[in-house]
């Protein structure tokens, strides 16, 4: 293996990582709630079942993680793709809020307003990142419909438990 092939299997296993350790810092906040306070909670009928949430984040941040490492891929250098990485980075930080907010908190309120600002700065990387490099924003189109459906579920929480 070359040196440049070592390095970009070194930058996309860090952009999974960085993305799947964002998923690791948010169930900090979810695993014991997910236990205790969440099973007491009205839920609507589209709820899905508790163990279909693993498998879904975790395609998510591996797909997020290689979306990252595509844009990385068009140059450090270039203005365009440095302000895509530091959004994706500050994406990051509130997608781990929400689960410290819903979760840690256990207030579907909180987590409602913050899966709103989450949405907006998904949908705001996916336009970024269609600009640098289409196939990137492709992958993340399943994490912005997963958010979609997820904000609506949140909602329905936060109305159904007053």
């Amino acid at each position: 293996m070359n040196k440049n092939t070592l390095h970009k299997a070194t930058v996309l296993a860090g952009s999974v990582l960085v993305c799947l350790g964002a998923g690791a810092v948010g169930s900090i906040f979810t695993v014991s709630s997910v236990t205790t306070w969440f099973p007491g909670l009205v839920k609507p009928w589209f709820a899905p079942p508790n163990w279909l949430f693993g498998p879904v984040w975790t395609t998510l941040y591996v797909l997020m993680g290689v979306a990252l490492y595509l844009v990385w891929l068009e140059g450090w250098k270039k203005i365009q793709v440095r302000e895509a990485a530091y959004l994706f980075l500050i994406h990051l930080v509130v997608n781990a809020a929400w689960s410290g907010l819903f979760f840690g908190l256990q207030s579907p309120l909180a987590g409602f307003l913050c899966i709103i600002v989450l949405w907006s700065l998904i949908l705001a990387l996916v336009l970024k990142f269609y600009r640098i490099r289409p196939v990137a924003a492709y992958l993340l189109i399943p994490y912005l419909a997963w958010v979609s459906f997820a904000s609506v579920l949140n909602f329905a929480i936060w109305q159904l438990n007053p």
